[in-house]
This record gives C-alpha cells, sequence and structure tokens, in this order.
C-alpha cells in the first residue's frame, strides 16, 4: 500500500515541487496551503509523514505540529519541517513541538527522498 504524506506549504510552486517529487517516488500525497488546512485535511484521515514549511499564514509550521501531535493518529508519525530556517533557535523550537527532522530550502529532489526513505523506512 502507498504511503500517504501531507505536504503544508504556502507557496504554491513549493507545494508542487514537493508534490511532483513524491508522486515520481510513488508515495500518495496530500497539499495543504497552510497550517490550518493542514490540519483540517488531517481530520478522518491516516497520514503516513507530514512535510511542513515553518513560516505560513493562520498557522505556522511549529503550531501546525503542535495541532498534529494532539491528534491520536499522528502522535509518532515523522514529521519533517522544510523551510528557508536554518538558525538553531528555530530547529530547536521544531524539535521541541515534535519535529522529526528539518530540511533547508531550497532542497534536491534525491535529498528530500532520502531523508523520506531513512525515516518511514
Amino acid at each position: 500500500m502507498e504511503k500517504v504524506i501531507l505536504t503544508a506549504d504556502d507557496s504554491a510552486s513549493v507545494r508542487q515541487m514537493v508534490s511532483y517529487t513524491l508522486k515520481q517516488h510513488g508515495y500518495d500525497v496530500i497539499e495543504a496551503a497552510d497550517g490550518k488546512d493542514a490540519l483540517t485535511k488531517l481530520e478522518g484521515r491516516k497520514v503516513d509523514m507530514i512535510i511542513t514549511d515553518l513560516n505560513m499564514p493562520n498557522l505556522d509550521g511549529i503550531g501546525l505540529i503542535r495541532g498534529a501531535r494532539a491528534l491520536p493518529p499522528c502522535r509518532f508519525i515523522p514529521i519533517i519541517m522544510l523551510t528557508t530556517e536554518s538558525q538553531d533557535s528555530k530547529k530547536q523550537e521544531g524539535k521541541a513541538a515534535g519535529a522529526t527532522g528539518w530540511i533547508v530550502k531550497p532542497f534536491q529532489p534525491e535529498q528530500l527522498i532520502a531523508v523520506i526513505k531513512r525515516v518511514l523506512g
């Protein structure tokens, strides 16, 4: 069965690139425009992983991680931050909220797939 990955980013071009990369490697993708949209799309759905931007309107990536971790089906799934932010303080904040990993944009598609394969097994 295909793994389902939810990707949240307010940039349509980044969402398209991430989605295209994941679909090329056999993953099902659910796209969300921000953290609030992502939490709505998580309701009643099982996903295997979340990839989220940090800076988004309505609800940022940290808020999305906290919200997702509060949902029993998402308590232990991998959540990767895909963001332009690279400061250690932001990484610590992400980790404290429950992020599994961190990828800094711009990213290479191979790098993204390598991280996904590592954390999803």
